[in-house]
């Protein structure tokens, strides 16, 4: 899911430019200098849903796009640093035709903005030298500071304190709100993000931080306005739409309803009753079910771990999944297997039961919100928790034929 949230672009898609101040001296076409923001809406692949941001600048014959969401899939040990949340991005000027490139049947939208030349200058100066090599690394952080934030900031930079967004008309929005909005057609990439990212998720947000969106960025420019010298005036002094697309962006229907992670939990859940019933009737556990289920659970609980402990990704930590998700799930795959360890494995049961079921009890009232499939799920463990533990306290307590623990 990090990925889907992290990737836009690769390294070895860009061509080669000469340096900046070969292309574009000092000294050439003063006053000329046109700054834009362009948007691109939605693309229908995971890494593209969320749309790009690029600023355009126009001086004489050259044109140029400068993209905040390049990365070099070739650096060393880059899946290891991407892991960590050590993903370096890159700041690359690009011609149209690298700018559009893979951007098909998108909507597309450029905003020149109502720049006086000495603002509009600071910001190709700014872009010429970040772009550099020496200066076009930076640390990428997917929800504060990526290809939307990075132009949102330098347009702030060149209007300083003139620079005034309209008011937001939802004040109660969060960072999860807005993901699961344009997830809206993905389940599964919604069940990611509420896996993996944490109650941080789930801040009230303000204006400025709405805006590692590229749509909202490009609404906020929209309406918001700049003061030079007492005169108030739009910062966008014109809109055109290179490409007339959807709305909507180009997004895939949306998942059926029998492929959805609910309906997946649920069928979990319902084998996991019947099963479960089947054992009490006949007073045998099922160690194969306890395997896969609490096998699958350890094993996203190992990755919980990762990303809060040991990961820089923002937003993963503190994160409440890791109380039913955790990597001591594994023992109970595996300890039930072995006669010197099933006392042990019971009592992890009674805990792993306790711990889960109050959690879902509390659950409206901590602060992070939950996938409406984490409560099956978290049903079925507490059911198998409770069974393993019910069936061998009625080993101990007398002859039921508890034959799942028999050596």
């Amino acid at each position: 899911m990090l990925c889907a949230l992290c990737a836009t672009g690769a390294l070895d898609a860009m061509p080669h430019l000469p340096a900046p101040e070969k292309v574009m001296p000092q000294e050439q076409q003063e006053d000329s200098v046109k700054v834009s923001l362009v948007t691109f809406y939605p693309g229908s692949e995971p890494h593209n849903i969320w749309g790009h941001s690029e600023i355009r600048v126009q001086q004489g014959p050259i044109d140029l796009y400068f993209n905040y969401g390049v990365f070099d899939f070739q650096a060393p040990a880059f899946m290891w640093r991407f892991m960590l949340g050590k993903t370096d991005y890159l700041c690359m000027p690009v011609p149209r035709f690298y700018a559009t490139a893979g951007m098909e049947g998108r909507r597309m939208v450029e905003q020149e903005l109502n720049l006086p030349q000495d603002k509009a200058l600071k910001v190709r100066d700014f872009l010429w030298n970040n772009a550099k090599p020496e200066n076009r690394t930076y640390r990428y952080k997917f929800l504060s500071d990526n290809c939307s934030t990075r132009p949102r900031d330098i347009i702030e930079m060149a209007a300083g304190e003139g620079l005034q967004y309209p008011a937001m008309d939802d004040t109660t929005v969060t960072y999860r709100d807005i993901l699961a909005h344009y997830c809206r057609n993905y389940a599964w990439e919604r069940f990611g993000i509420d896996l993996v990212l944490g109650w941080d998720t789930d801040t009230v947000l303000d204006q400025r931080a709405t805006m590692f969106i590229p749509m909202l960025l490009m609404e906020a420019v929209d309406k918001a306005t700049i003061t030079t010298d007492s005169v108030t005036m739009p910062l966008v002094k014109s809109t055109t739409v290179p490409v007339d697309a959807s709305l909507e962006g180009k997004v895939k229907p949306a998942t059926p309803w029998y492929f959805s992670p609910l309906t997946v939990a649920l069928l979990v859940l319902l084998l996991t009753l019947a099963v479960t019933a089947r054992d009490v009737r006949r007073g045998e556990v099922s160690r194969w079910l306890d395997s896969i289920l609490f096998t699958a659970g350890g094993l996203a609980g190992c990755i919980l771990l990762f990303l809060i402990f040991f990961s820089t990704h923002e937003a993963t930590s503190p994160n409440i999944n890791i109380v039913w998700l955790h990597p001591l799930l594994l023992l109970l795959a595996v300890l039930p297997w072995f006669k010197k360890t099933r006392n042990a494995a019971r009592w992890l049961h009674a805990l792993n039961a306790l711990v889960v079921a109050l959690l879902m009890l509390a659950w409206p009232w901590q602060p992070q919100v939950g996938n409406i499939a984490f409560f099956p799920l978290m049903t079925a463990l507490v059911t198998r928790s409770l069974t393993n533990v019910w069936l061998s306290s009625q080993t101990i307590r007398g002859p039921t034929s508890y034959k799942s623990v028999r050596s």
